[in-house]
């Protein structure tokens, strides 16, 4: 066999992969896809209030008026801070609602952040090192998914003080497993892959293949979860916060608002409403873009997005 006809072999056995999509190629398949549009929008608002609420209205937030206490929404009597009403001490709904998203997001990133690079961390290790390693790293999985996530949670938090550190803590614990699992299950199939036992015959370090080959293939898998994760962390976290042993006040989350205003449905729906509904809207939003970022960082699947964004150019 010559030579043309073993390279024309080796491409058909190992088809050149499709380059990742730049910057203005991911933005193009966003707005081909309108819901993750405005999925974005909301998150990218819900991100500014976490960074500039707390300088903005900070002090509408916390300041008290017994004149408005439980006043209703949409009225502008009292100025367009109470448009969503006022609280039990008559602090307006609105500046505490865009403060309490600075918490909020502070906690489900810090714990998505610190599950991520330690799950990945041991998962490149379980998948990439010998089986005696590997069996220690998994087992260690086992013990923590034998509790279940919320009740350790409750155990720890009991024991120590709620604070915004130890929610990022106990929540990131209990979410180690899941990128854990994932990244060793993705490490045990791309090791088999051609360019990487070519990088091993090359005499590449096992640094370099670890981190230089093998991670960029499964970092979009990663980044999926993650997305998804986040909104799971925000819905814990609130959980916690209902039930008393999250964030204590003068902090304030959006799990907490609503843990407040329990008492008051009755008589004032909208002191829990709101809240509610901006975790439900957040975690929404988190589910669409996680979707869109499955099928678009996918290159088997990526034309879906560039073939609606050619049709809407």
């Amino acid at each position: 066999m010559g030579q043309n006809d073993m390279s024309d072999t080796t491409a058909t056995e190992a088809p050149a992969a499709k380059p990742a999509p730049s910057k203005s190629s991911l933005l193009s398949m966003l707005f081909a896809d309108q819901f993750a549009t405005v999925a974005a929008c909301f998150v990218i608002l819900v991100i500014l209030c976490a960074i500039f609420g707390p300088l903005l209205l900070g002090e509408a937030a916390s300041d008290q008026n017994l004149r408005a206490r439980n006043a209703p929404p949409f009225t502008l009597d009292r100025g367009w801070l109470y448009i969503l009403g006022g609280d039990a001490l008559g602090r307006p709904l609105l500046p505490r609602i865009v403060v309490a998203a600075q918490n909020t997001i502070m906690i489900a990133a810090g714990a998505v952040a610190g599950s991520f690079i330690i799950g990945a961390v041991l998962g490149l290790t379980a998948g990439y090192s010998r089986k005696l390693v590997s069996e220690v790293i998994m087992r260690l999985a086992d013990v923590i998914m034998s509790f279940p996530s919320l009740l350790l949670a409750v155990i720890v938090l009991y024991v120590l003080e709620p604070s915004v550190l130890n929610l990022v803590l106990v929540l990131a614990i209990t979410r180690i497993p899941i990128y854990l699992r994932t990244t060793r299950a993705e490490v045990l199939e791309v090791r088999e892959r051609m360019f990487v036992q070519a990088a091993q015959v090359m005499g590449a370090s096992t640094f370099r293949i670890v981190f230089r080959h093998i991670l960029p293939v499964i970092l979009p898998t990663l980044l999926t979860i993650a997305t998804l994760d986040f909104a799971f962390v925000m819905l814990a976290e609130s959980a916690l916060s209902f039930l008393g042993i999250g964030i204590q006040p003068p902090e304030i989350t959006w799990g907490l608002m609503v843990s407040q205003g329990r008492q008051y449905l009755t008589s004032a729906w909208w002191l829990a409403f709101w809240p509610g509904l901006a975790i439900i809207l957040t975690t929404m939003s988190l589910n669409l873009l996680s979707g869109w970022m499955r099928v678009a960082l996918d290159p088997t699947q990526r034309w879906r997005l560039e073939t609606g964004g050619k049709k809407n150019g």
